[in-house]
């Protein structure tokens, strides 16, 4: 008797996450995961998918995002599914949605505004009551989040501009303590960030150290990505070297001219360091970057793009240059005026952007920003622009490498047990596209159009994505890091 499955994917060409080469197959699911792939024409499904001439493969886990609101306030988490997307990390650069204990602060302190600029959303007293919303609430995607170290010391300081006492310190353990136990995956950190820049490497290797007990992750928006990125990649090893734990280096770049051509370096000094502890690293394809408006960002930009501002609203899309014409004002009264704002910056230089994707461990992650009223075209374009600009077109590396740099290779750093890869028995987070035809469409000018060429998206074996439209389906999954990466 032929077998049966719940849906049967046919006719597709398997690129299976793990790097090996492509070939042709059906896949088979049954609840949540992948029962059978190979041969399976005799088979029958309550529900097909033809996959002929198109790619199937893991769904992309986005290894850096700040989706932590917008998994529970737009949970079809059209930005994502659309590019194929099945998983996101939350809680990146110091900045989680949870815990807060106490009422946040109002004007919210930047950049926790990038999360959420009213304070509405600052309602989860504990990491552990975030996590039951997202268990209560499932996104159209599976989510893990770490905690922000810039979010504690927001509750337990009342002076950001100082490092953290022993009694603050051991305010913030336990609130880490708290998280993991709720199911965090580690600590990320924003030493750039005005609300962190002084807190201390002590501090900083102290508050995560309870993360040690869970097998976390420390992953750090590093004090510097500019001249001093050198000293910021030592002081980053230097803490994870202390409590023995796995770091990553977010979005990792050079940014103003005058660190252009440095990735050679950093990237030689990151693979060394690889062979003696637990590093890894994430970037975005993209020359520009995004985060809150500052007058020191803006100086060393190419050209700066307001993404949103709470004072004049009506600069959201503008080029800075431009309204400080309109203004009649220097570049420091036109920041002054128009914060507190987010910024996209063009600072990077597309050499470094190619060679750091090219190395063998870089992760792709989109680290968008879903509430910018202008965001970055990161949000809506990462994954098919990897795949069609930087692959296809450009041949910077194999199909079957990009598939492995946002799937099998991200899940296997971040312990996500049956993710990233297609096999039997592994969990259907699965994406088919068109390999000739999949492209970004988000542009700087028109950052929120739909990528092209995602054909169908399914997350735990449900379709979230087809006929180029989300199904409405909910079926994502909170995650937790189950185990350490394979050294």
């Amino acid at each position: 008797m032929a077998e049966h499955f719940d849906l049967l994917i046919r006719n597709g060409t398997i690129v299976d996450g793990t790097g090996s080469a492509r070939y042709e197959g059906d896949v088979g699911v049954t609840g949540a995961r992948i029962s059978r792939i190979g041969a399976l024409g005799d088979c029958a499904a309550d529900y097909a998918i033809d996959a002929a001439g198109l790619i199937v493969a893991p769904g992309f886990i986005d290894s850096h995002t700040h989706d932590d609101r917008m998994l529970l306030a737009d949970g079809g988490m059209v930005p994502k599914v659309s590019q194929g997307v099945t998983t996101v990390v939350a809680g990146n650069c110091g900045i989680s949605l949870a815990p807060m204990p106490v009422p946040v602060s109002r004007p919210v302190l930047p950049p926790l505004d990038l999360l959420d600029d009213s304070g509405e959303w600052y309602r989860y007293r504990s990491f552990a009551d975030y996590i039951e919303a997202l268990t209560d609430t499932p996104a159209a995607v599976n989510a893990a989040a770490y905690v922000g170290h810039t979010t504690l010391r927001a509750i337990v300081m009342d002076d950001l501009n100082r490092p953290a006492t022993a009694s603050e310190i051991a305010q913030m353990q336990d609130l880490v303590a708290e998280a993991m136990e709720a199911g965090a995956i580690g600590v990320s950190t924003g030493l750039a960030y005005p609300p962190a820049k002084a807190a201390t490497t002590e501090e900083v290797i102290e508050v995560c150290r309870p993360i040690a007990g869970y097998d976390g992750i420390h992953a750090t928006h590093m004090r510097d990505e500019g001249e001093a990125t050198m000293a910021s990649l030592d002081e980053t090893f230097a803490i994870g070297r202390a409590l023995k734990v796995q770091s990553l280096i977010s979005h990792h770049k050079l940014a103003g001219a005058a660190a252009h051509g440095q990735s050679v370096a950093t990237l030689r000094v990151i693979a060394e360091e690889m062979a003696r502890q637990k590093v890894s690293l994430d970037c975005y394809p993209y020359t520009a970057s995004s985060t809150i408006l500052t007058l020191e960002h803006a100086e060393n930009s190419g050209r700066t793009l307001v993404s949103w501002s709470r004072s004049r609203p009506d600069c959201a899309g503008r080029d800075l240059a431009e309204i400080m014409v309109e203004l009649n004002c220097s570049l420091e009264d036109a920041v002054a005026q128009i914060q507190p704002a987010g910024a996209v910056y063009f600072r990077m230089d597309e050499d470094d952007v190619s060679r750091i994707l090219a190395f063998d461990p870089t992760m792709i992650g989109s680290d968008g920003l879903p509430h910018d009223k202008f965001p970055h075209p990161r949000l809506w374009g990462t994954f098919p622009r990897v795949l069609g600009h930087y692959s296809r077109d450009r041949g910077l590396f194999s199909l079957e490498t990009a598939v492995h740099k946002m799937t099998g290779l991200t899940a296997a750093e971040f312990g996500f047990i049956d993710r990233g890869v297609l096999r039997e028995g592994a969990f259907a987070d699965i994406t088919v596209f068109d390999a000739d035809l999949i492209r970004d469409r988000a542009t700087f000018e028109q950052p929120t159009q739909r990528a092209e060429g995602i054909s169908a998206v399914l997350v735990n074996g449900v379709p979230v994505w087809e006929n180029n439209e989300p199904t409405g389906a909910r079926p994502g999954r909170v995650l937790r890091r189950q185990a350490s990466r394979a050294d």
